[in-house]
């Protein structure tokens, strides 16, 4: 019987211990969408204890202490950090089968070489552990990256943002590349509060009035080139599902001094304005070369509450059930049609939209990349062990696995490279069951080139690294 986190920790036959050991494990690391903060990585920061490092701002620990019954003084509060740790340890054990039991004792193991099991009856020699280790040089933010074999990380940022630590990061010897990602949300929520004030705020980084829809997407437009300045290779668009409504442009510009002058609007109106800026986003993300990802089928903050109290990203989001597909296909056709269909990653927090991701890849693809329409990696609620295997499986049923762009992080911890790990074992483990049945041949070289490919190579290729 295995023991917990042994060297074949999520391997099961010879193969997939060959691909792992020989081929993946190796890699460096292309992280190319996370929510670390730059400023932390140029400051290179120190972190006094584990509870600065691991619950600060991870809304994955967050759930699993709510579920446990933790009062929220504990987990967003003002108790103390030794008490937050001693609540999350608690919790723990109970989380069996959750991803975040694998990741927490892959990152104590890697990271601080502990071997252990944390509970709450190991939590304080964890902590002391942690506490000494933490107080060394080595384990400064730009240390941990460079223990975690990272080439590459693309940051989350703001149009607006000025860039001042991706500019100064640039100016160090710093190996990890650090390049900034154009998340243009806000300008996209007409409907959603803080709207106006989010016009006024990008008005002054574009430097010219904005009161037409033209004018928010030339606003855009100018940022966009200033991100490319500074290195930028993607974009990101969250959006709750993905829609489809062409207006006259009339009408958009009358939507546009509506909701700036605070006014309701219809969801026709909503949605006419987001379609324009997403076709003209991806027409710009096609001529600047980027990467557009969509993110959609997230439920926001259904708890309203708690988003009055702690506000978003406070870990109580959900999947939802939306119909994005008919939408999704009419904006890759529109692309398509003016060639201008942009290097493209959708991610569905539903797996039930995986199969027909995997067959919309197949309708888009062109000769200017392989793989330039990507299903991507299991997304937050689906990157367990079942979602990652039930993403990779319909990838490789119904296109070409071999092109995978593979894992990211979506994290804001400097420990969550750690998710690398899981995820390789997993795709080698499903890769070495494929040839143990019989399903492909045994040629270990041509499979280990395919494993280094989806770990790292691909997305060097695609992002243009």
């Amino acid at each position: 019987m295995a023991s917990f986190l042994d060297n074949n920790f999520l391997l099961s036959n010879p193969a997939a211990v060959k691909l792992y050991r020989e081929y993946a494990a190796g890699m460096p690391i292309y992280d190319y969408h996370c929510h670390i903060d730059p400023k932390d990585i140029y400051k290179d920061r120190r972190f006094s204890n584990i509870t600065r490092l691991w619950l600060e701002g991870d809304h994955y620990k967050w759930r699993i202490m709510r579920s446990n019954g933790v009062a929220e003084k504990f987990i967003t509060g003002c108790a103390p950090d030794r008490e937050k740790f001693q609540k999350f340890a608690e919790a723990l054990p109970r989380a069996v089968g959750n991803p975040m039991y694998h990741w927490c004792h892959l990152e104590l193991k890697n990271f601080f070489g502990y071997e252990g099991n944390l509970s709450g009856q190991t939590a304080q020699e964890v902590w002391e552990l942690t506490e000494k280790k933490l107080a060394e040089p080595a384990f400064s933010a730009r240390n941990l990256i460079r223990m975690s074999n990272v080439a590459m990380i693309g940051t989350t940022d703001d149009p607006c943002s000025d860039l001042k630590y991706h500019g100064l990061l640039a100016q160090t010897d710093f190996a990890a590349k650090v390049y900034p990602s154009f998340r243009p949300d806000p300008a996209l929520n007409i409907h959603k509060a803080g709207f106006a004030q989010y016009i006024a705020k990008l008005e002054k980084a574009a430097g010219f009035k904005i009161t037409t829809a033209a004018d928010v997407a030339e606003a855009l437009s100018s940022r966009m080139h200033f991100f490319n300045s500074m290195g930028c290779r993607a974009a990101d668009h969250g959006l709750d599902y993905v829609m489809y409504c062409i207006l006259p442009q009339k009408a958009l510009d009358a939507v546009v001094q509506k909701a700036l002058a605070g006014m309701a609007l219809t969801k026709e109106e909503i949605e006419g304005y987001q379609t324009y800026l997403l076709l003209h986003c991806g027409r710009e993300y096609h001529k600047l070369g980027w990467v557009m990802q969509i993110h959609f089928s997230c439920m926001r903050n259904p708890n309203t509450a708690a988003m009055a109290e702690l506000g978003p990203d406070a870990g109580f989001d959900c999947m939802a059930s939306t119909d994005s597909c008919g939408a999704l296909f009419a904006l890759m056709d529109a692309w398509e049609k003016e060639n201008a269909l942009p290097k493209t990653i959708l991610y569905s927090l539903n797996p039930a939209d995986n199969q027909w991701i995997d067959t919309l890849l197949g309708a888009f693809q062109s000769d200017e990349i392989p793989g330039k329409i990507q299903h991507g990696s299991a997304w937050w609620f689906n990157d367990h062990k079942t979602g990652i295997q039930d993403q990779l499986t319909s990838l490789a049923n119904l296109g070409i696995l071999g092109n995978f762009v593979g894992m990211l992080t979506d994290s804001r911890s400097l420990l969550s490279y750690a998710r690398h790990e899981y995820f390789r074992r997993i795709l080698c483990n499903l890769l070495g069951t494929w040839v143990e049945n019989g399903e492909y041949p045994a040629d270990i070289n041509f499979l280990g080139s395919l494993v280094q490919d989806i770990c790292a190579n691909n997305a060097k290729r695609y992002f243009n690294l």
